[in-house]
């Protein structure tokens, strides 16, 4: 039976769950911000070592922070499942205590049949040996209800296939797999704080509310939320094709509205780009692309603007969605000033991950919003079914 009482611990574990995964967004950023995406050319070994033993001493330069990134995200995928198991309850005991024995086998077939490999067998015998022991204890509570095991196991699986996507993106020495692997840490990130707002008990005490009909706000927050999402892709995307100081000043573009796309216009630009610093050539495809990411930035500016105007206006000041709108208006402002921050520094890395974090909690804010929403607001049909209704009274 699934459990009705509120589990305390699960929650601040997930909640230190979802921070974990900022942070490990926030790693992603500098790796990426400073161009060590390949500094580590093996995976998942670093240099032929057991990622887990990799000495410290040779956590030097670009290697430092891909070998960090790699470490906050084996941990950011133990903990998610931890919690898989956690929300399932007793009866995941059985999974835990085969997957240690299984685990315990391969690692004394690996200490025996390779022993070149003896990092990785006595890494698999650990964990076997630790994963047996915690089955005769823990979890010890019923299973969590049906929404969050299910919430729970699609982020075990997209935390499974963002982990292959970031290890094939070094295998393979593809940086297109990057985009990929950025635009779903962000939907990953959303997934765990979901988890984690529905287990508040401000989410267990929304009711709908007994305002006229607002399905509209329901609208522009999804609406506002994928063209987030969209920008953080297309963030992704200058990042990996090396676009990002592809145009040098804002507001202007190469002192223009929009910039000149010519060869000869690029030739000259690349030509002034050597002169100031040895920057890599840039493409009329790369201008164009960072101009649409200014585009949909102002575009999202004006969005979320209007979500909070249309809330406090529909809803009040006070209601918890205007307390939320205002917090994403607050996000997108701070947003933009950093992404003008960023050119404006050349890039600099700790403002380039700034800027990626405070995407990240705008995407997060917008999705939460949405879920809130559709709790507590009601729909045109829900509005149109509360309406009383009385049969025609026929005339005497």
């Amino acid at each position: 039976m699934p459990r009705n009482s509120e589990n305390p611990a699960l929650k601040r574990f997930t909640v230190f769950t979802a921070v974990s995964t900022l942070l490990l967004l926030c790693i992603g950023g500098l790796v990426t911000s400073h161009g060590a995406g390949l500094a580590v050319p093996d995976w998942p070994n670093t240099y032929g070592y057991n990622m887990f033993f990799f000495p410290v001493s040779q956590w030097v330069g670009g290697i430092f922070y891909e070998h960090s990134h790699r470490l906050v995200g084996s941990a950011v995928g133990f903990f998610v499942l931890i919690l898989t198991f956690w929300v399932y309850g007793k009866k995941s005991r059985a999974f835990i205590r085969w997957g240690g024995v299984i685990n315990l086998l391969l690692g004394l077939i690996v200490c025996w049949k390779y022993p070149q490999q003896l990092q990785n067998g006595i890494f698999l015998l650990g964990l076997g040996i630790f994963s047996i022991l915690a089955s005769f204890v823990w979890p010890r509570g019923e299973m969590e209800d049906k929404r969050l095991r299910r919430l729970a196991l699609l982020a075990l699986f997209t935390v499974t296939i963002q982990g292959i996507l970031g290890g094939i993106r070094v295998t393979e020495m593809k940086d297109e797999l990057g985009i990929f692997h950025g635009t779903l840490a962000q939907m990953f990130f959303v997934l765990i704080c979901a988890m984690a707002l529905i287990q508040t008990r401000f989410w267990k005490r929304l009711e709908k509310s007994h305002q006229m009909d607002t399905s509209g706000l329901r609208s522009i927050y999804i609406l506002t939320t994928i063209v987030v999402l969209l920008q953080l892709a297309l963030g992704a995307t200058m990042r990996h094709q090396h676009a990002g100081l592809a145009i040098p000043d804002f507001p202007l573009a190469y002192g223009a509205v929009w910039p000149d796309t010519s060869e000869e216009a690029v030739a000259s630009y690349n030509s002034r780009r050597l002169e100031v610093r040895d920057y890599n050539s840039i493409t009329p495809f790369q201008i164009k692309l960072q101009m649409v990411h200014r585009i949909v930035a102002a575009v999202i500016v004006v969005l979320i603007a209007l979500s909070f105007w249309l809330t406090k206006r529909r809803l009040g000041g006070r209601h918890s969605l205007t307390r939320f709108a205002a917090f994403w208006m607050f996000l997108v402002v701070v947003q933009f000033f950093l992404g003008a921050a960023t050119i404006w520094t050349s890039k600099s890395a700790d403002i380039a991950t700034a800027h990626v974090a405070v995407g990240a909690l705008t995407l997060v804010t917008g999705a939460l919003m949405s879920m809130v929403a559709f709790k507590v607001l009601h729909s045109n049909s829900a509005v149109e079914s509360s309406i009383p209704r009385f049969a025609p009274v026929a005339a005497k």
